[in-house]
Parts: structure tokens; sequence; C-alpha cells
């Protein structure tokens, strides 16, 4: 071999070389890159993009919820279950199975999907249905709900007897998990 083509074979070889780290180089900016913009993707923004999709919702208090994820808003999230409709706030879901592998940001959410739990808890309080309130702690609270204010529900337990207005208890939404409602389809 000439020293004309030993040069040009050893230009070619550290070209190859040069073309080989660029490429492992570009490959660990990249994954830098998509690690950093994960970090933007939030759990409502993968929720939304599983709407519709069975789900399984472990939830601080009641524990498992499955069902067809059917609303996601600002703060909560709607499964429908064969049985009712719960309305679960999501700061009380401790692991979700079942969830797209997509996100859907923010920004695209509709008006309607950044209402937040107080729009929800209006509409069963407008439906007047008994509805079963489960606490972080466990504990259970059954009624109707009544108004909602900025950051607690009204829920009226018992009946009215010989015109006394019943029983009414303040439930803050941070001592709220979810609230579990036997009439499908009015959230």
């Amino acid at each position: 071999m000439r020293w004309e083509e030993q040069v040009f074979a050893l230009f070619d070889d550290l070209e190859q070389q040069a073309a080989v780290a660029f490429e492992r180089e570009r490959a660990a900016e990249v994954a830098d890159r998509a690690r950093a913009e994960y970090r933007q993707v939030s759990l409502a923004s993968r929720l939304m993009a599983s709407l519709e999709a069975e789900v399984v919702l472990d939830v601080r208090g009641p524990g498992a919820v499955a069902g067809r994820l059917r609303r996601v808003g600002d703060g909560w999230c709607l499964v429908e279950t064969p049985r009712s409709d719960w309305v679960v706030r999501t700061g009380t879901i401790e692991l979700v199975r079942g969830a797209s592998e997509r996100s859907r940001p923010e920004s695209a959410w509709s008006v309607v999907h950044r209402l937040g739990l107080g729009s929800a808890l209006r509409r069963l309080a407008e439906a007047g249905e008994r509805c079963v309130l489960h606490a972080v702690s466990g504990a259970r609270t059954e009624g109707v709900l009544h108004r909602v204010g900025a950051d607690f529900v009204e829920v009226g337990r018992g009946e009215p007897v010989r015109g006394r207005t019943p029983e009414v208890a303040l439930v803050p939404f941070a001592g709220l998990a979810a609230v579990q409602s036997e009439q499908r389809g009015t959230v």
C-alpha cells in the first residue's frame, strides 16, 4: 500500500471514530433533554391522556377504586365503576395502574377540564342524591351534599324530622379523599 493510501485510510478511520464519538455524545444529550422535559409532566396530564381507559387508583382512605376514567379536572378525576361514580381528589392518589404512557399538557385542556373539585361537588349537590364521603383517614360520612364553599363541602346527615333541618357536617377538601355517588353520570 502506498503512503498516500495509508494517509487516506488513516483519515477515514479518524473520521469514523469522530462520527461514533459525536453520536454517543448526541445520544447522551438527547437523553438528558428528555429527562429534563419529563420533569414538566404532571400526574393530571398523564390522567388526561388516559381518559376512557380502565384504571385502578389506590386512594389514601378508601383503598382501590377500579373503573373507567371518565373525567379529569383541576385536582380531581371521575372514575366510573359498575355500581357508582367516584370523584377522587388527585392529591390522595397513591398509585395508578392502567394509565396511558402518553400525557396531555394542561395547556391543551379545555376550560371544562380546568374546573376544580368544588365544581364537581356542586354538580353532586345540585343532583341532591346521597353520597358517601371518604376521608383520607379512612372515615366515611354518608349524606346529601348541600353547599360547596371554597375549601369545604356541607353534608346533610340524616333526614328532616318534624320540619327540623338535618344535622350538617362540614368536610374540608384537605381531609377528603373521594366522594362516591350511587347515581352514575351525575358529574
